[in-house]
């Protein structure tokens, strides 16, 4: 990687593996199927290693990401967990015309269940997105069945079942609290499944997850299946949680130091606002986090620097003494460690460079950015 233009994005392909087996471990633990949230990675070769190298259900956030999973033969299993809309139709129906997938559709209120019914070409399974506590998205359990009735009463679409996300999990770091919301998640779900069947309609999929509550869920009983996303890559949001430590961290940002600025005491790296986002969510629990972690670009070991401010294409890293400029002289490289990894993966690299413990390159991995 020393020749190779920056900012690059790296994956650890050791770290990501284990974090993947953690996870499979970890809902056959619970009893239930795992559904990975493919909206982080946005990667074929992710999306099978999650599944230990085979084919697998997954969970999508766009129909560009359900459909190169498809086209590669990755899953044929899919939950489009963002709200259906009848514009998304269309190429839902021939994705399933193609590939012969199941896409699983989401909806939380009548009104949108009347549109995608009008709209449809084809028979859709949908389930009801239920909300646990978030308040994102989702109805309340006891409004489920309305949202229900109004699905199995079309001509197109075909009930499912439920699923919910305890997104609030995010704002604890006491393992205590994240298993209450982690109950609270399951029996959200549980309960609208239950009234759904108690009025004579189907609920065969009860679905939860987020990372924080699969790992601290005391059990899942009554639910069918689990996602999460971000524990396939980490990061220091994660971390400032406490849902996993430095090694576990697979995702990193390779720079150049491209300046030093003497008087202001700091380092100055090509990895900026778009490189690496403008997410501070891990300083809620770490405040010293601020951008990101520095570390030493073969090893990933960390340093005590932190990118401190970013512009578009800069980002500026204190430095507690002027020996920092001669140990990172202008032209080295380093590794950023990113607060959330989902939205700096996002940020346009196009793909990954997958690498070894030793920062050594081992393949090129495209990702599925974009919507359409």
């Amino acid at each position: 990687m020393d020749a190779a233009d920056t900012p690059r994005l790296l994956l650890d392909r050791a770290r990501l593996e284990a974090n993947a087996a953690r996870l499979r471990a970890r809902a056959e633990a619970l009893g239930v199927a795992f559904r990975p949230h493919f909206k982080t990675a946005k990667s074929v070769e992710v999306a099978l290693i999650s599944h230990g190298g085979a084919a697998g259900p997954a969970t999508v956030s766009t129909m560009k990401e359900a459909e190169a999973l498809a086209e590669a033969g990755a899953s044929s299993d899919i939950l489009l967990a963002a709200t259906a809309i009848p514009a998304r139709l269309p190429r839902a129906e021939a994705l399933t015309r193609a590939h012969g997938t199941r896409l699983l559709l989401v909806v939380d209120s009548p009104e949108m269940a009347a549109l995608l019914d009008a709209a449809a070409g084809a028979a859709h399974e949908v389930l009801v997105e239920v909300d646990c506590g978030e308040h994102r998205a989702g109805v309340p359990p006891e409004k489920a069945v309305a949202v229900a009735r109004a699905i199995h009463g079309s001509r197109h679409l075909r009930l499912a079942g439920v699923m919910t996300h305890g997104g609030h999990s995010y704002g604890s770091a006491d393992p205590a609290r994240v298993a209450e919301i982690a109950e609270e998640e399951r029996a959200a779900a549980v309960a609208a499944a239950e009234a759904i069947r108690a009025a004579e309609m189907p609920a065969p999929v009860v679905s939860v997850g987020s990372t924080p509550t699969l790992l601290h869920a005391r059990h899942l009983q009554g639910v069918t299946e689990v996602r999460a996303g971000v524990s396939l890559f980490w990061d220091l949001a994660q971390m400032s949680r406490g849902m996993c430590n430095w090694d576990d961290l697979a995702l990193s940002v390779l720079s150049t130091v491209i300046g030093h600025n003497r008087a202001a005491g700091a380092l100055i790296l090509d990895a900026g606002a778009l490189a690496l986002s403008k997410d501070i969510t891990a300083n809620a629990f770490a405040p010293e986090t601020a951008y990101g972690r520095v570390a030493e670009a073969g090893t990933g070991a960390a340093l005590p620097l932190h990118v401190t401010i970013v512009h578009q294409e800069h980002g500026t890293v204190p430095v507690p003494d002027p020996s920092w400029f001669e140990r990172l002289p202008v032209g080295s490289r380093v590794r950023v460690y990113p607060n959330h990894a989902c939205i700096t993966a996002a940020g346009g690299y196009g793909a990954y460079d997958v690498v070894d413990a030793a920062g050594q390159p081992l393949e090129r991995w495209a990702r599925v950015d974009g919507w359409h």
